[in-house]
């Protein structure tokens, strides 16, 4: 229907173009001949001018394809109307005016192919016949409108022939061309549509794919995301489109992909660690392949899975075989150690009250009571480790058992330097169901070797959140506890074994703070995420559900880089 209308509009500006130059040639030549000026030129000129103003305001009231169909048939028959008038005027047969006739057929076959053509060029021919005999055989019936031709009827007859055969296979030729054209853009119409439906389909079969797709440019830079890797990665459409996928995806060596060409040797798959849009952690399992065309490689593809499920999982079989050990080891440990331990400790007491010690065996014999006291401590630790009480879960207020840690801190006299503390709540925290002694335990644990990380004094700050997780295993509400310190951080070596049993970098420590501490927080439903980088500090995250325990789990996120704010 557009089509019909430019068609239309194109008709309508070259008919007043024409009428303008023709009629105003015509007038112009009459007054330099200084004869009088033939007033059927003027009036043909203004009804032209005034008929296709009425036809662009007509045109917009057109909403169909039928009535614009019948709109164009009414502007033709007019235009053939004022043609043949002006012919008539004009000489008739040798009316060099006549040539208008060819263009109107020309115009109908472009708005309605090949048939519109055809029949107005017949009409043409009529009309112009008509006129011809008139103006030969009864010039009398309009005497004054027709001039008498010079001709003979044989040369009239030959004229007339040739113009009518002129018109009808002008008309004949622009209609099959139209027809033509019309043929290959419903052709193209068609091929569009397939091309489009398959572009569909392509895009379904992408979409539908339960794997992350990506595609990048030469540069490295997402050019596409499927849906599945959106909904992995959290990202909207279109959020990081054009950012480097090493970036995107968190790959460390992207010195190896400067230009996204995959060389050979080069990791096709690896495994990456990237964060989603709301800051929780992924493993990402990736393959990346070649994106040619033409048999020139023009990006890469990348296909990736989630793999954080599979990663719990194995964290937690892991830590299910160190507590089977544990357990199996702490049985026999509390008869063949703590037993003994504890006569040589009393006899060792009984032995130091004998006042025949001098200063150096005196001296060794309180060295040998403090260790014995040590280990004895370090195996209660351990079998309350490996076999933790039931809890005693109650709605406690969160910023009082922290406060109450911050005093403890504080009036530590075992700290080194008393660093400052501050801390920052978060909004919708008015209470949490813990258990209270346990949590404070934790929490101590945590603030304790925060202050030892800063032995020459520092900022240790304390701050709590509440926000939806919705990654792995993990998803809902949850309350975030930080201690975010400004030490000497954790080695990455350490930082996958902090949270092992009896594995410290202390001197006098006994490497069960933290493995107590995240037995703890397990049976509490949740996991402690751990963020450092040596030099710059670390911050220890508790993430406790808002509505109760669900089970243990543990996050771990040593390879995440990470700034002091």
């Amino acid at each position: 229907m557009d089509e019909i209308k430019v068609r239309l509009k194109w008709l309508m500006a070259f008919r007043v173009v024409a009428a303008t130059l023709l009629l105003g040639l015509a007038i112009g030549i009459q007054a330099y001949k200084r004869e009088d000026i033939d007033p059927v030129y003027q009036v043909l000129l203004v009804v032209t001018f005034a008929l296709t103003i009425a036809y662009a305001l007509l045109l917009r009231s057109f909403t169909t394809p039928q009535a614009l169909v019948r709109f164009a048939h009414g502007q033709v028959g007019g235009d053939l109307l004022l043609e043949t008038i002006l012919v008539a005027r004009t000489a008739g047969i040798v009316s060099p005016f006549s040539v208008l006739y060819v263009i109107t057929a020309t115009f109908a076959s472009l708005l309605m192919r090949r048939r519109g053509g055809l029949l107005t060029a017949g009409i043409a021919v009529i009309l112009f016949g008509s006129v011809t005999l008139l103006q030969t055989y009864r010039p009398e019936i309009w005497a004054g409108w027709f001039q008498s031709s010079t001709l003979e009827p044989p040369e009239i007859l030959q004229a007339f022939l040739i113009h009518g055969l002129a018109i009808l296979i002008v008309g004949y030729l622009s209609g099959t061309l139209a027809e033509q054209r019309h043929r290959a853009d419903q052709s193209l119409i068609e091929k569009e549509r397939e091309l489009s439906n398959l572009e569909e389909f392509n895009e379904n079969i992408v979409s539908s794919i339960p794997s992350g797709v990506f595609t990048t440019n030469l540069k490295g830079q997402i050019t596409f995301l499927n849906q599945a890797a959106r909904d992995i990665m959290g990202y909207a459409a279109g959020q990081v489109l054009y950012q480097p996928w090493w970036e995107v995806f968190h790959w460390e060596s992207q010195d190896l992909f400067s230009e996204a060409t995959v060389l050979p040797g080069m990791p096709a798959k690896l495994e990456v660690k990237p964060k989603r849009a709301d800051g929780a952690q992924l493993v990402l399992g990736m393959t990346l392949s070649p994106l040619t065309q033409g048999g020139v490689q023009i990006g890469l593809v990348g296909v990736f899975k989630d793999l954080t499920k599979e990663r719990e999982l194995e964290d937690e079989m892991r830590r299910r075989e160190w507590f089977a050990k544990i357990g199996e080891m702490s049985a026999g440990m509390a008869h063949e150690i703590r037993n003994p331990l504890g006569g040589m400790a009393g006899a060792l007491q009984m032995l130091r009250k004998d006042q025949a010690l001098d200063g150096d065996n005196a001296r060794l014999m309180d060295i040998a009571i403090g260790e014995a006291t040590r280990l004895n401590t370090i195996v209660t630790e351990f079998l309350r480790y490996s076999r933790p009480p039931d809890l005693n879960l109650k709605e406690c207020e969160l910023r009082v058992l922290l406060e109450e840690t911050i005093a403890l801190i504080k009036h530590d006299d075992g700290s080194p330097s008393a660093p400052a503390v501050a801390l920052h709540h978060g909004p919708d925290l008015a209470v949490i169901q813990v258990d209270p002694d346990k949590m404070k335990q934790v929490f101590w644990n945590l603030a304790t070797n925060a202050v030892q990380a800063m032995p020459s004094g520092g900022r240790l700050t304390i701050s709590t959140a509440r926000r939806r997780v919705t990654s792995g295993a993990r998803s809902g509400e949850v309350v975030e506890i930080a201690f975010q310190d400004t030490g000497s951080g954790i080695n990455r070596d350490d930082l996958n074994k902090i949270f092992f049993p009896f594995f410290t970098t202390k001197k006098e420590g006994s490497g069960l703070g933290l493995a107590t501490a995240q037995r703890i927080v397990d049976q509490h439903g949740g996991w402690i995420r751990v963020e450092s980088r040596e030099g710059q500090g670390s911050r220890f995250t508790v993430c406790l559900p808002a509505t109760g325990g669900a089970g243990p789990r543990l996050w771990h996120e040593g390879r995440e880089p990470w700034k002091k704010s």
